[in-house]
């Protein structure tokens, strides 16, 4: 599950399969958002894409700031949710059901692409960073986000004795990934090495690569003060080596 986002009537094959949005924004999102408009600079002014997204919520925040932008998302149910509420508020906004692996665009047509815990769920994750290597413009730049094998947590929950079991289950990323991957079929996890093995020899560079913990606002909402104490320490630790515990890898992409 979205580390930042829940909702009280989830279709747990679905959220297994296609992961689960964030329903309410609040301080971890808009930690994120922060971190790709600082990634994107001017970029967020051209064309941008956001591969996978949900309900839209960050299309509805970054739609004000795009000449155009596109949300693509693979569960119809959603897109049409996002069309609905999003789309219909934004003039430049669109939003298209469509499969990561055969983004439906012609080349070099986004400046910014983001890719929010999108990669993990999809069925052949090469295919869908080449996909969107492709239809990015040269100097253009993708933004993408997706879970850390070094999180003590796996956030997804696992499938056991038939059945889904979600919530943040302790210590099976740290499982050899055989097994690790028998419990948790329906989602993958990254270590430095698979992302950059996602990019081999494909024409980009590496801007940013750096791992980042979340906001973890369920916890401070139920403890405020000692939750805002734990969130402060892990966000310190992500400007030391203790950031490979971190919940997440944060890669900054360039198109030579």
């Amino acid at each position: 599950m979205s580390q930042d986002g829940f909702n009280t009537s989830r279709d747990f094959d679905k959220a297994a399969r296609c992961g689960e949005p964030s329903y309410v924004w609040r301080q971890g999102q808009e930690r994120r958002l922060g971190m790709i408009l600082d990634a994107a600079g001017e970029r967020i002014n051209g064309e941008v894409l956001e591969n996978g997204c949900g309900i839209g919520m960050y299309i509805d925040r970054l739609a004000s700031q795009a000449r155009k932008i596109t949300g693509l998302e693979y569960d119809l149910q959603r897109a049409q949710e996002a069309h609905n509420t999003v789309a219909a508020k934004h003039s430049n906004a669109q939003i298209l059901c469509a499969a990561g692996e055969w983004l439906p665009f012609p080349m070099q047509t986004f400046d910014l692409i983001l890719s929010h815990e999108v990669l993990e769920h999809v069925v052949d994750d090469h295919r869908a960073v080449g996909e969107m290597v492709r239809v990015l413009k040269p100097g253009g730049r993708m933004v993408i986000f997706v879970p850390n094998r070094g999180y003590p947590f796996e956030t997804h929950g696992i499938f056991w004795r038939g059945e889904y079991r979600f919530g943040n289950i302790p210590l099976i990323n740290y499982l050899p990934r055989r097994l690790r991957d028998q419990l948790a079929p329906h989602v993958r996890i990254y270590g430095k090495n698979d992302l950059a093995q996602l990019f081999k020899d494909l024409p980009v560079r590496i801007i940013t690569r750096t791992i980042i913990f979340g906001a973890y606002d369920n916890i401070i909402a139920r403890w405020p003060t000692p939750g805002k104490a734990l969130r402060a320490i892990l966000h310190v630790m992500e400007r030391s080596p203790l950031k490979t515990f971190g919940l997440s890898h944060l890669w900054v992409v360039e198109k030579l």
